[in-house]
């Protein structure tokens, strides 16, 4: 396959700087959805660099640090669990996909996206459906965005222990509902993710 075919479609019709976008975190039920916005050199695969839910937790670290150290630049957006309440997933995935390029120290012309929406960018919008297994640029983004939420949520599970964040990261795991279950809801948990819950207490 052609990990760079959109992005030198974009090249062709004269953009000059592009740039991968993805999220991870849309699903979970506790902590903030993050994006990832990452530019990559001009021609340049990160040797490894996959969709990062088909790589393993230890190798995607190893290519976090490879992708940092090898791309232009890149930059993580975040949207709070209070956003994603206050204004609904989708609007709060766009607005961390708008936070990751607005931090890029490098302006790129044109963004390739992972989904089939446009966040509602300044700039050039492509979105590619499975686009994160399909361009490097975006592939390099998901495992950026990945990781850094990854770690977040490492930082949450010692904060809250008794969640075992460690384990699921969120993610509506049997284990994870039986701790809300046990233990309530805590600050970080999504409120309108757990509406049949928070209606019987």
């Amino acid at each position: 396959m052609n990990w760079l075919e959109y992005e030198n479609k974009a090249y062709d019709e004269g953009f000059l700087t592009v740039c991968g976008i993805d999220e991870a975190g849309r699903g979970p039920l506790a902590g903030p959805v993050y994006a990832a916005a990452v530019i990559l050199p001009k021609g340049h695969i990160v040797e490894g660099v996959n969709d990062s839910k088909k790589i393993f937790e230890k190798k995607r670290e190893l290519l976090f640090d490879k992708i940092i150290s090898e791309c232009v630049c890149y930059s993580v957006g975040v949207a709070t669990e209070q956003e994603i309440d206050e204004l609904n997933i989708l609007q709060a995935t766009f607005l961390a996909m708008r936070r990751a390029v607005d931090g890029l120290i490098v302006k790129p012309d044109i963004a390739l996206i992972d989904g089939n929406k446009k966040p509602g960018l300044d700039i050039a919008q492509w979105d590619i459906v499975k686009g994160d297994s399909k361009s490097a640029s975006i592939a390099a983004a998901s495992i950026i965005a990945k990781v850094s939420r990854d770690r977040y949520m490492l930082e949450m599970s010692e904060k809250y222990p008794e969640y075992q964040f460690e384990k699921h990261k969120g993610y509506g795991t049997k284990l994870h509902y039986e701790m809300i279950e046990k233990y309530g809801v805590s600050p970080i948990h999504r409120k309108t993710f757990l509406k049949k819950i928070l209606n019987n207490e």
